[in-house]
């Protein structure tokens, strides 16, 4: 079969199924593992699938999608070994909070067999996670249709209404002189209002947002327990934040 029926199936099944493994793809279109993945590879490229530890999923959570959906294919690796160190930390039977940020959503793939609840403002996270032995609680309020969210006064009510043993942040900025920055007051506004609620609080970020200010300052280091980054960081960078005071993974 060459690539062009290969292609029509894969996305064909995905659009169907939601997402799908490459093994079960292998079978579907009778060729090896390593073929499918190099197919995901190409389809990914193109937009028209988005990949996933093991497998593939439609890029159409929800109104628009595939602007989400490669947010959270930058730096796809390091965000995967972020999420690892995170599901590590998850004990069954824990209650967690999830925000809507791109390397929270791909904690999803790493604790699908996971027998925990899961409370977040993220219809992505919902999406994925809904044929897996996680229990969702979705926060109530207005749907944010770019951010693929829930954000506003209602969302930080229902949420308040919530205890959680952890919660998994993300973040748009950090640095040392200036604590947590944010692209928008919703976001920020929603960290917070998680924050309050979780025993521990995990800051999954990447390390290109190390050092970096954006548009709106809304927290101290203080406002998280552990900050969880990638083997790339920068070793002077760590030590850094390891003398002010951080507790850090990588």
């Amino acid at each position: 079969m060459n690539f062009q029926n290969r292609k029509r199936l894969i996305v064909q099944t995905v659009e169907e199924r939601g997402s799908v493994e490459v093994s079960d793809l292998a079978d579907l279109l009778q060729t090896s593992e390593m073929t499918v993945r190099r197919d995901l590879v190409q389809l990914s490229a193109m937009g028209l699938v988005y990949r996933t530890r093991g497998g593939a999923m439609k890029v159409s959570l929800a109104t628009d999608t595939h602007r989400f959906a490669n947010k959270t294919a930058v730096n796809a690796e390091r965000k995967d070994y972020i999420c690892q160190l995170a599901a590590n930390e998850i004990q069954e039977g824990d209650i967690i909070f999830m925000d809507c940020g791109s390397t929270v959503f791909r904690l999803c793939q790493f604790i699908r067999n996971k027998r925990i609840t899961v409370v977040t403002n993220s219809l992505p996270v919902v999406a994925e996670l809904l044929s897996s032995d996680v229990s969702i609680n979705l926060v109530g309020g207005e749907v944010d249709k770019e951010r693929q969210a829930v954000h506003g006064l209602i969302a930080e009510e229902h949420l308040a209404r919530y205890r959680a043993n952890r919660a998994f942040i993300g973040i748009d900025g950090i640095s040392l002189q200036n604590g947590l920055s944010a692209n928008s007051e919703k976001e920020a506004s929603i960290t917070l209002a998680i924050s309050r609620q979780s025993e521990k609080v995990y800051l999954l970020c990447d390390s290109s947002k190390l050092e970096t200010d954006k548009y709106l300052y809304f927290a101290p280091l203080s406002l998280f327990d552990v900050l969880i980054t990638d083997k790339e960081a920068n070793p002077e960078l760590v030590d850094a934040y390891r003398r002010a005071g951080v507790t850090l993974m990588n």
